[in-house]
């Protein structure tokens, strides 16, 4: 696993919102991630307690098979996401001095998937921080023809912290925010086992898989370690009993959801 990144990487990152690592996990690694995320989310898929995308509308089930909290049903997925060397990527890119993990997502793109919406993730989570980060690791090779990640650079500089709706439209983000038009995107080309870290801020989308071929992912968010709730539950994160005790203001440093990394 590559563990460190130069000043420039965090330079560029804290400057783009993004930063492509095209060979962060090796060989082995990559097949220690495959097995443990195949296996969870098998187990995922047979327990879907409300955190899969099996009752979303018929579009965003094609759009890709979304499978969260893997580490609750996984000691090895576990392992893997609370290994410290990512905590001290993490912290490093984002700037902080440690992170707690927020949430896992397993993202299966079917053969001929549809494209995902430019969006933000934060707006949806249950504490509003601008130093949130995001890894993206590639299971399989993506590609601009099976769906890799598209970046606006340097929007997670200016986007608000709040919710947009928005529908199937790809570009319906850009009605929020018309500046942002002009700008050239980037897409992040990954080998199998590159990732990609985004700021939770940072625009993003993905396009259509135009292959008869899956691509899978597996990502992570991590959050500082001294955020407070905003009131807004996020229900694929915080158990609604856990969130019944929460006042506006209060830490999120429950060390069993969210430890810190």
């Amino acid at each position: 696993m590559r563990t460190e990144v130069t000043q420039a990487e965090v330079d560029s990152y804290q400057e783009n919102g993004f930063l492509a690592m095209p060979h962060f996990l090796d060989a082995d690694e990559l097949a220690q991630w495959r097995e443990a995320v195949a296996e969870a989310a098998r187990a995922r898929s047979e327990r879907p307690e409300g955190l899969s995308n099996a009752l979303d509308d018929e579009y965003y089930r094609a759009v890709f098979t979304q499978l969260s909290g893997l580490r609750r049903l996984s000691k090895e997925v576990e392992a893997l996401l609370l290994d410290p060397r990512i905590g001290e990527l993490a912290a490093r890119l984002s700037g902080v001095e440690a992170v707690r993990l927020w949430n896992d997502q397993a993202l299966f793109k079917p053969p001929f998937g549809n494209p995902t919406a430019w969006h933000f993730d934060m707006p949806k989570w249950s504490f509003d921080d601008r130093r949130a980060i995001t890894i993206w690791v590639a299971l399989d090779a993506a590609t601009v023809e099976n769906g890799c990640m598209w970046y606006v650079p340097g929007s997670h500089l200016s986007a608000r912290i709040d919710d947009i709706a928005l529908g199937p439209n790809l570009g319906g983000l850009f009605d929020h925010y018309p500046e942002w038009r002009s700008r050239e995107t980037a897409p992040a080309v990954l080998p199998p086992g590159g990732a990609v870290w985004h700021n939770g801020l940072t625009a993003h989308a993905a396009g259509a898989n135009m292959t008869s071929h899956p691509r899978d992912a597996m990502t992570c968010a991590y959050m500082p370690a001294e955020v407070h709730y905003n009131g807004r539950r996020d229900d694929y994160v915080l158990p609604e009993e856990y969130a019944a005790t929460l006042a506006v203001g209060d830490p999120l440093d429950d060390p069993l959801l969210f430890p810190i990394v």
